[in-house]
């Protein structure tokens, strides 16, 4: 493969006329996300045709026409959802379609995080040497080190999909990775619903309303400063700080002395706004104030959800695929809260996609009726598995298979 810097508007031209003449690109990035508020992009690899491009964003500040370009074609990379984020923030765009070798190689039973490395030596037997992987991509120039780790990252990217489709399509699994791949090109995927941020700082849960509404309140504004001055959230105002501004409710911003980790310049800077969102937050009408969180399950709940999972592992294991990628826990938690007896009431409440529904949601329905039991077979023969037993085996409208 030829390998081609790109560092001027020129080099960007050619390589957007190279874009538009094909029909797929292989995409991998390389990017800093430690000290800003959305992953600062410092490289971006692309396969088109036979030719390798490395595309220099430090040098090349205007990366927009090239992003409108790929915006038209399918883009095919490994775990690629942290590098369409980088698209999503910075270019407010996204290819036309994706596809993802980790996710399609789940389907085919790799797992639900198989790694490039391992993956290209599985299927198309090369060892890629990895000497690079925590290297500083703000350096420059580039070393012969970092540009082979680079073209490594993309070079065998159609071949992976070439082989991967065909493995697919021989399962007869293609659909179901086309469904669970669309997201990944959908920009709300990529928007942060200003509603729930509030709900992953550390003791939200033991909140009340009211509290809550102050957090949230509280939450909104950090996250406005942060993407502002394009640092981390929790540089503005830490997670534990965040509680303990709830809890003392400060009226006026030299309160806020009494918590040691706002520092002086801090205080300072954000003082007033934060003093003026706790008051928005006392201010709102009981109408206004967020719902609290479902509790966790209580034992009875707990032992329901446990069963659930063991059946969605079960089902996993027959398909070869990572139980992960079934029904996450708290879908199955929903599911013993609310404890629905049809295929079509478990699918709604698992918001499960058509591929999900067909597995899962006829079996969870039935186990979930009491019209099956769970148990282990072939444990004295060394291969033990989990089975449905039908516990209704002379009724024709029970008559299950096992899974």
């Amino acid at each position: 493969m030829n390998v081609a810097i790109v560092e001027t508007s020129e080099q960007q031209g050619a390589l957007i006329a190279a874009v538009e003449r094909a029909e797929r690109i292989a995409l991998d990035t390389e990017f800093h996300a430690e000290r800003s508020y959305a992953a600062r992009l410092m490289v971006l690899q692309l396969v088109v045709g036979e030719d390798v491009f490395i595309v220099d964003p430090l040098k090349l500040r205007d990366l927009a026409p090239l992003a409108q370009a790929l915006a038209s074609r399918t883009i095919v990379g490994h775990a690629l959802q942290s590098d369409l984020r980088i698209f999503a923030d910075r270019f407010d765009v996204l290819p036309r379609a994706a596809f993802d070798t980790q996710l399609a190689a789940a389907f085919c039973g790799y797992g639900v995080a198989i790694s490039l490395a391992d993956l290209v030596h599985d299927l198309v037997h090369v060892r890629l040497r990895k000497s690079q992987t925590v290297s500083d991509w703000s350096t420059r120039p580039f070393t012969d080190q970092q540009i082979e780790y680079l073209v490594d990252d993309v070079r065998h990217l159609f071949t992976l999909e070439d082989q991967l489709r065909a493995k697919l399509v021989a399962l007869g699994r293609l659909e179901w990775f086309e469904e669970e791949a669309r997201p990944l090109v959908d920009l709300a995927r990529y928007r942060p619903d200003p509603e729930r941020v509030y709900m992953r700082i550390p003791g939200a849960l033991r909140m009340t309303r009211r509290e809550l509404g102050i957090l949230r309140e509280l939450a909104q504004l950090r996250d406005e400063l942060a993407r502002e001055r394009d640092v981390p959230p929790k540089y503005i105002i830490p997670d534990d700080v965040m509680s303990g501004i709830v809890h003392i409710r400060p009226r006026t911003k030299d309160e806020l002395s009494q918590l040691r980790r706002l520092d002086a310049g801090l205080r300072k800077a954000f003082g007033e706004r934060i003093v003026e969102a706790v008051a928005a937050g006392v201010a709102l009408d009981e109408n206004s104030l967020p719902a609290k969180p479902s509790r966790p399950p209580g034992a009875d709940r707990e032992a329901i959800v446990s069963c659930l999972n063991v059946l969605v592992n079960a089902i996993a294991t027959e398909h070869d695929i990572p139980p992960s990628m079934l029904s996450p826990r708290a879908a199955l938690e929903r599911l013993a809260r609310e404890l629905p007896e049809s295929a079509e009431e478990v699918a709604r409440v698992l918001e499960a996609s058509p591929w999900r529904a067909h597995l899962v949601a006829e079996p969870l329905a039935e186990l979930l009726r009491g019209d099956v039991a769970l148990a282990i077979s072939g444990a004295r023969a060394g291969t033990p598995r989990v089975r449905r037993v039908d516990l209704h085996p002379n009724s024709k409208a029970h008559a299950k298979t096992e899974p």
